[in-house]
C-alpha cells in the first residue's frame, strides 16, 4: 500500500485518462486540469478508459513516484463526471484500490439506540 502521510490530500481526476502517460504528463494534467501542484505531496489518481487500470502519482519530497494497479476482475469505481476532481480520504483510496465501492461503504455494526 502507498504510505500516505498525515495531511495528504487524495485527488481523483474525473473522466478517463490516456494510460500511456507517464509521471511528467500526468503531473502536467494535475496542474492544468485539476488546478493542483503535483509537487506538493498530494496523491493524484487517474483511471483508464476500460476502468480496470489506475495510476497514482505523488511527489514524496525526494522524487517522483508512480503507482499502477490493474484489476484482474471488475472495475474501479469512479465518479460519473466527465471532468473535474474529487477529494478522497486515505481510507477511501484504500477501498478504491481494493475494488470496493468507496462512495457508500457499509459498516458491519449498528450504533446503539439513544435513550
Amino acid at each position: 500500500m502507498i504510505p500516505v502521510p498525515a495531511n495528504t490530500r487524495v485527488w481523483l481526476a474525473a473522466g478517463v485518462t490516456d494510460m500511456r502517460k507517464g509521471f511528467a504528463s500526468l503531473a502536467a494534467q494535475a496542474e492544468a486540469v485539476l488546478k493542483q501542484d503535483p509537487f506538493g505531496g498530494h496523491l493524484f489518481v487517474f483511471r483508464g478508459r476500460r476502468g480496470d487500470l489506475v495510476k497514482v502519482i505523488w511527489w514524496d519530497g525526494q522524487g517522483a513516484c508512480m503507482f499502477m494497479k490493474r484489476l484482474e476482475r471488475g472495475r474501479f469505481v469512479w465518479p460519473s463526471a466527465k471532468e473535474g476532481k474529487v477529494a478522497l480520504t486515505p481510507a477511501q483510496l484504500s477501498m478504491l484500490l481494493e475494488g470496493i465501492d468507496w462512495r457508500a461503504p457499509e459498516r458491519t455494526w449498528r450504533p446503539l439506540a439513544a435513550g
